[in-house]
């Protein structure tokens, strides 16, 4: 992530190349800039916000290259660690949980689909898991449209 990818002013992060090629912006959370300002301002690199190792001897703010797939799953695996979570994740699980988050707090599913940056709604809809909190609202509403109805 290149730090002129994130406007703080309107509170978006743009994903560049990324699934299919393509370029969008997503909702960056207020709580979130603050971290990565936070972050950046103890770091500084002129370029990247998370950058790759470089070679030895060289300082990290010489870095040529953002942060390897490999230490991005590390890290993520760190971070499960340290949080106390023991399901299975991986970076792509990310993806997952954020969309079935964002279907769960009513949000269209046209702009989630936006967000994950898919062609078809359908693809959009695999990456949604149909929870019990998700599936809440189906079931009081059929509840209430058999409540009259004699059996």
């Amino acid at each position: 992530m290149k730090t002129e990818n994130i406007d703080g002013e309107r509170k978006q992060l743009q994903i560049r190349k990324a699934k299919g090629g393509k370029d969008r912006y997503v909702p960056l959370p207020e709580r979130t800039l603050d971290l990565l300002r936070g972050y950046w301002s103890t770091h500084r690199h002129p370029v990247y916000l998370f950058p790759g190792s470089p070679p030895q001897g060289i300082s990290p703010s010489m870095s040529k290259k953002p942060m390897n797939e490999t230490s991005v799953r590390l890290t993520l695996l760190a971070a499960l660690d340290e949080s106390g979570v023991k399901k299975h994740a991986t970076v792509h699980t990310l993806r997952h949980s954020y969309a079935t988050h964002l279907l769960e707090a009513g949000i269209n599913p046209r702009v989630i689909q936006a967000h994950l940056g898919h062609k078809s709604l359908n693809s959009t809809m695999i990456y949604t898991h149909l929870t019990a909190k998700a599936q809440s609202p189906a079931v009081d509403a059929i509840n209430d449209i058999l409540k009259d109805i004699s059996w």
